[in-house]
């Protein structure tokens, strides 16, 4: 008999349920919240307000497309953290609810392996490339930057990871100083594909072992920037293209440098990305142009699979149901996680 999974994921501003049949994606329906823009960032209480209007729609409409009727699922796979709290206790709340009205398990989920795990999911009409493991995991967002050995669906090493901020919290900050938006990300890579990404330098951290630090980087952008526009007022607007990319550049290197260094120490050539900054065109192609040069074999998340979505919660929950795993109704939701 199949095993029918309804994922939800609601650990920041997008609201998403999926649906899978023995790892195969049936639907992914995500319902995004432009208010946040207007702030130039998430603001929680809005999040979790909109959460509550999105999730019975969304949630009706991935069954609605996956063909399936709710008297069908085996469990439900829901987000635990880490995330915004509010938003975190809405999908929650619902998969129990759900899962109780239809007497099946409900299974927790880590947002994060969420993210590295998404590679196994499998659509009609794809490839569907997977890593065997061991494999290595470069998980950049806006709010973690690590890099995990994965063993298997769950065992989760984290060999490194930032002490500070994370890099797609460089990202929007860098956007935010020289004035161009939020989300930060999206912007900057854009902006850098015309500029040149050796016009400027930044300074660069030395943090030991495979722990990586953005908080000098994005220091050494301001300063820059704050004497440059003293001799300039129309500095940034005349070297916009060039400062991205030079700083986009930068972040780069310092991603790529300690994952090498961890695939050196490992010994593991299985590479694999994860996470929203996943989603940037220069990080993706340097890590298949490292992975030609070194040896490994390198996996890209679809685009679609690279930000908040309940198709990797479902995949994730899905493993975790085959390992006999069931979530008790008294779990709460956590906003941080220490460990996997």
């Amino acid at each position: 008999m199949a095993d029918i999974i309804l994922g939800i994921e609601s650990s920041c501003d997008d609201t998403s349920a999926a649906v899978i049949r023995d790892g195969w994606l049936l639907s992914n329906v995500i319902a995004g919240q432009d208010v946040h823009k207007a702030y130039g960032g998430v603001v929680p209480e809005l999040a979790s307000r909109a959460h509550e209007q999105n999730i019975v729609p969304v949630v009706s409409e991935a069954l609605k497309r996956a063909g399936v009727e709710a008297s069908e699922l085996s469990a439900i796979a829901y987000t635990r953290g880490p995330g915004l709290l509010g938003s975190l206790l809405v999908g929650t709340s619902f998969a129990k609810a759900l899962g109780l009205a239809l007497d099946i398990p409900t299974v927790m989920v880590n947002h994060l392996q969420g993210h590295i795990l998404a590679d196994f999911v499998k659509q009609e009409g794809k490839e569907n490339r997977q890593p065997s493991f061991p494999y290595l995991c470069l998980l950049v967002s806006g709010g973690n930057s690590q890099i995990v050995k994965v063993s298997s669906p769950l065992d989760f090493e984290i060999l490194g990871q930032t002490i500070d901020d994370a890099v797609g919290e460089a990202f929007d900050k860098c956007s935010k100083m020289l004035g161009l938006g939020y989300p930060g990300g999206p912007v900057i890579d854009s902006l850098a594909k015309s500029g040149d990404p050796t016009r400027f330098s930044f300074a660069k951290p030395h943090i030991p072992g495979l722990d990586y630090s953005f908080s000098g980087i994005k220091t050494s952008l301001l300063y820059f920037t704050r004497d440059e526009l003293a001799k300039d007022p129309d500095f940034i607007e005349k070297n916009k293209e060039d400062l991205c990319a030079s700083f986009q550049k930068a972040l780069i290197d310092i991603l790529m440098d300690k994952l090498i260094k961890a695939a050196r120490q490992t010994g593991i050539r299985q590479v694999t990305i994860g996470g929203g900054v996943s989603a940037n065109s220069a990080l993706r192609a340097r890590i298949v142009e490292e992975g030609r040069k070194r040896g490994w074999t390198t996996y890209l998340p679809e685009f679609k699979f690279t930000t908040d979505n309940a198709a990797m919660i479902a995949v994730a929950g899905w493993f975790r149901y085959l390992a006999g795993e069931r979530s008790p109704l008294d779990v709460a939701p956590v906003s941080r996680i220490a460990d996997f």
